[in-house]
């Protein structure tokens, strides 16, 4: 924009609309997906869930500094275009992170994009997975134990000759989905590369051989080595993903609450903020295209553009054009040149408002739970459905069913928090996330978790709402923008990178389906909970100083009419009579 400070409000609202839409289309192309590509590099739950977490407690704390430094015409603007442009060179850094394993492929191409198929995964896993038949696995564990002396180090003599191969020998089966390993009579064997190293030793010496034997020696250091060999790996892969992710999210992060920032200020030298309220639609029209689109891009392209290791690098090239839209379109972008006086930082000054109030306190806690909760959506649920069969256009048509239920129905938005009040509003998004997750764990099929989607309207969108006007009724004036973003940003994503940590160990330990009934029970609780407190609070209501001011000019603009009509006529004759003649 020009250094004229002209306020075209038209062209404002179009350039913000389509910036929003398009950087919905970007945050579709990587952000559903990016554990998925974590879990093909070989990182296993507990470190995808570390991967998160630190990215979402960057995104708490890194993007409100950043939009409290931004403070000046062009500090913003060439915040946002170097977010834009940092954030596309650091995306494609992922691309080079080494996988595991080099020479797995789970998802082989032949010639055509019609030519795959996927070797399923468990969850928690990072290797290939072995298949052999209950009844034979069975009957020779149970025939072949093995002894450990604890003086010698010796094994036991007799053991079969299965028993002395390694678990890497066993045969390997390509299946369409799990629905043939449940017809079929096999268990699925498996082997941690990082967490059961000396489980698995045992178990790669051959029968009767001694640990320190020096016929066997050369076999043993043979072992160790490759075992060491996989460790090192995943440490690489995980510091790498790590360093890799950090940089990312550091330089993505303030992006968005800078230009929400921008705007509205923009929009409120001409008090025209009513129009900033619906520009979150386009955002999500932009996701619900975006993920569609991405989702049917890499069906087609991925095979010819991965040569080796874990498919899925073209979410990222993808990404990365994108945001060279956003970044010409970013030019544009309106963004206030003089700025008001404001206070240093306002989310400091409305801490005090939230420990003073009771009300915000029970929103806090709520908002921390569901960022908990629905991280483990957002982190497992795709590594759920493609252990079910799932193509990628099936996980992105999921995301846009719950993204489009959200935009059906805002139409309803009022009327709903009208006739359930917002606490109503605050426990039926509770209890709808509770039942997503129940859902969740009991999933039988990958087309399955569609009908459940369109629940995400209640448990995202309602909550929201209701969340937005309770902040509106109880913040004080001037502090209702840096509550939402306290909520939003600290609570939150707090709440997010919490629930990806522990998330994370949840799955290696048990399994998902727990950690889904686990989150539904833990919301059912403060759902009765919640409510209960919330009946005993008093209510209070917000005072309307723009009511009150219109009350005080009614009364007073009968008695002071009149004194402004003898005021003016007063300054009127001394200026005629200051007139040179």
């Amino acid at each position: 924009m020009s250094d004229n400070p002209q306020w075209d409000i038209s062209r404002a609202l179009g350039v913000a609309r389509l910036f929003n839409l398009v950087c919905g289309v970007r945050d579709a192309c990587v952000t559903p997906f990016l554990t998925l590509y974590l879990r093909q590099l070989g990182l296993t739950a507990p470190w995808v869930g570390i991967l998160m977490g630190t990215k979402h407690l960057i995104t708490a704390f890194w993007a409100p500094f950043c939009a409290f430094l931004a403070k000046r015409y062009q500090k913003r603007r060439v915040l946002l275009m170097g977010s834009l442009l940092g954030s596309m060179g650091a995306s494609l850094l992922m691309v080079l992170v080494p996988p595991l394993d080099k020479d797995l492929v789970y998802r082989s191409c032949n010639g055509s994009s019609n030519g795959r198929t996927t070797t399923v995964v468990p969850l928690g896993v990072s290797r290939t997975v072995d298949i052999t038949t209950v009844q034979e696995w069975a009957s020779s564990h149970r025939a072949k134990r093995i002894g450990i002396e604890e003086a010698s180090g010796s094994f036991r003599k007799g053991l079969d000759e299965s028993d002395q191969e390694p678990f890497s020998d066993l045969p390997s089966y390509s299946v369409d989905s799990v629905e043939e390993i449940r017809t079929t009579p096999q268990v699925l064997l498996y082997h941690f590369a990082s967490l059961e190293v000396v489980n698995t030793l045992p178990h790669l010496l051959p029968e009767g051989t001694t640990l320190g034997h020096p016929t066997n020696l050369s076999v043993d250091k043979e072992k160790a080595q490759n075992l060491d060999l996989s460790l090192q790996g995943l440490q690489w892969t995980f510091i790498f993903s790590l360093g890799f992710v950090v940089f990312w999210e550091l330089l993505t992060a303030p992006l968005e609450q800078v230009a929400d920032g921008s705007l509205y200020e923009y929009l409120d030298y001409v008090d025209a903020t009513d129009y900033y309220r619906s520009l979150w639609v386009w955002r999500l029209l932009g996701m619900s295209a975006g993920v569609c689109g991405i989702t049917a891009l890499v069906e087609q392209l991925d095979c010819y553009m991965m040569t080796s290791g874990p498919g899925g690098v073209a979410y990222f090239y993808g990404y990365s054009l994108v945001s060279i839209v956003a970044t010409l379109v970013s030019i544009a972008f309106p963004v206030p040149i003089c700025r008001w006086r404001e206070p240093s930082y306002k989310t400091v000054k409305a801490l005090p408002l939230i420990g003073g109030n009771p009300h915000l306190i029970l929103l806090a806690f709520s908002v921390f739970l569901v960022g908990a909760a629905t991280s483990t959506v957002q982190n497992f649920l795709f590594w759920n459905m493609k252990d079910h069969g799932s193509s990628e256009l099936g996980m992105g048509f999921a995301v846009a069913l719950s993204l489009l239920g959200e935009m059906l129905l805002h139409p309803f938005k009022v009327v709903l928090l009208r006739k359930l009040s917002r606490v109503g509003t605050v426990g039926l998004g509770l209890g709808c996330l509770a039942v997503q997750l129940l859902y969740y764990s009991f999933l039988w099929n990958w087309w399955s978790v569609f009908p459940v989607q369109i629940l995400s309207a209640l448990s995202s969108g309602a909550l929201w709402w209701a969340v937005g006007a309770s902040l509106e009724d109880l913040a004080t004036p001037g502090t209702e923008r840096s509550l939402s973003s306290m909520f939003r940003g600290h609570f939150y994503r707090g709440g997010s990178s919490l629930g990806s940590f522990v998330g994370g160990f949840v799955v290696m330990y048990s399994s998902l389906a727990v950690l889904y009934q686990a989150c539904c029970v833990v919301l059912l609780f403060w759902l009765a909970a919640f409510l209960t407190i919330q009946a005993r609070l008093p209510q209070e209501r917000k005072i309307n100083y723009s009511k009150l001011l219109a009350m005080e000019v009614s009364d007073t603009s009968d008695s002071e009419e009149g004194t402004e009509r003898d005021w003016l006529v007063k300054a009127m004759k001394e200026e005629h009579l200051n007139r040179p003649r």
